[in-house]
């Protein structure tokens, strides 16, 4: 897809379109967790965590409660998987656009390997059948609006028991299907992770249906429609992006960003990368200046994982420091829209920035009262992660 940019979006620009677009400015922090998530297009949830401390990220006297409240009482915002397999939390109105599309995908790519697998274990002759006919066992289960862990389902349902050998050579493994069949209704919209059966830091999560837990669910976009509506929040929250950032982002094919990039009417603009960028046509207006702001940012937070060329907001020597060798971010420490560090808690509670860069006085003492600030919110909640970077292993050493 090529287009004549109409204007020139430089890196300054974008970096201040973070402060607003992104809740992160104290000017622009947001009301609630649902505000929060909207800012963001969705807000990654692989670790339960993360969505605690991005919502508390972008506002200003929101509690645990108040989140656990919108997660689970409200339901304002829900847990879906999608996007390169990932779970993320939704603004509940964006879900049908992703079961059309991103989530459909990953569902419909797990059904196949997981139906294939099952064939070679001497399940069954068709695979897929033999996984519908479990999943209708599962959603029979769930059908009385009961919240229950995949264990319990095991448990009752002895078909989710069945045992496969999944991988190749040297990284095979055992598997038991039933944790990969939740996975696949999951991505598929029919159930949903409800109620976390534990501390809001640990992912417990109580499976229930999805039409119980939404009241009622509705239909799917189409899935032209529905990667349209994904491309038009995206670019909302993170244009100016690339074609390749979008296809990063969405998990999905060049042809389906192009098409929804037309169907959004998106226009093209210029990057001080010398990439083409696009942008919706009402949002070609010159973001306003700021004055500086200073945010912490914690594993796998959406701004630092929005896009897939990152040069505007972070120095590419920085990069092995701040991402695990598979490419998710650990901790980030933020000065005027460029990640200067990392960030670590102390084994009694406190939160420690670690910087990378040197962001001159004003930025070191911004980031001293976001790292109280913080503190004070966890309130001696100390939060592990799977997802340490090597600045954040380093920091533990010292």
């Amino acid at each position: 897809m090529s287009a004549r940019p109409v204007r020139h979006v430089d890196d300054d620009e974008r970096r201040r379109r973070l402060a607003r677009r992104h809740a992160l400015h104290p000017d622009h922090r947001v009301a609630d967790v649902e505000a929060a998530t909207r800012a963001m297009t969705v807000l990654h949830a692989t670790e339960p965590a993360t969505v605690h401390l991005s919502v508390q990220a972008r506002t200003t006297g929101v509690t645990v409660a108040d989140i656990e409240r919108g997660l689970y009482d409200e339901r304002t915002v829900v847990k879906q998987l999608a996007m390169r397999r990932t779970l993320f939390v939704f603004p509940r109105d964006l879900l049908p656009a992703a079961w059309g599309s991103a989530s459909a995908r990953v569902a419909q790519a797990e059904l196949r390997r997981l139906a294939a697998e099952l064939e070679r274990a001497g399940h069954a002759t068709d695979g897929a059948a033999w996984l519908e006919a479990a999943a209708r066992e599962v959603l029979a289960r769930l059908a009385s609006g009961d919240g229950l862990d995949a264990r319990t389902l095991r448990d009752e349902l002895p078909v989710l028991g069945a045992s496969i050998v999944a991988g190749a050579g040297k990284w095979t493994t055992e598997q038991v299907v039933g944790p990969r069949l939740l996975t696949v209704l999951g991505a598929r919209g029919d159930i949903v992770r409800g109620r976390n059966n534990g501390h809001w830091r640990i992912s417990k999560p109580l499976w229930s249906a999805m039409h119980h837990w939404l009241g009622a669910a509705p239909d799917p976009l189409s899935e032209p429609a529905g990667y349209a509506e994904l491309v038009r929040r995206w670019l909302r929250s993170f244009g100016p992006g690339t074609e390749a950032d979008l296809v990063w982002w969405l998990g999905s094919t060049k042809a389906a960003v192009r098409a929804a990039l037309v169907e959004v009417g998106a226009v093209a603009v210029s990057l001080d990368s010398g990439d083409v960028g696009w942008l919706l046509a009402d949002d070609l207006d010159p973001e306003p200046s700021c004055a500086p702001w200073a945010a912490l940012l914690p594993t796998l937070d959406p701004t630092t994982m929005g896009w897939k060329q990152r040069d505007h907001y972070l120095d590419p020597a920085d990069v092995p420091q701040l991402f695990d060798y598979a490419g998710n971010a650990g901790t980030t420490a933020w000065w005027d829209g460029r990640v200067v560090g990392s960030w670590v808690q102390e084994p009694g509670g406190g939160v420690r920035v670690v910087l990378l860069r040197d962001p001159g006085r004003a930025g070191r003492v911004a980031l001293d009262h976001e790292a109280a600030r913080l503190a004070t919110w966890l309130d001696g909640v100390v939060v592990g992660t799977i997802y340490n970077s090597p600045a954040m292993k380093a920091a533990r050493l010292r």
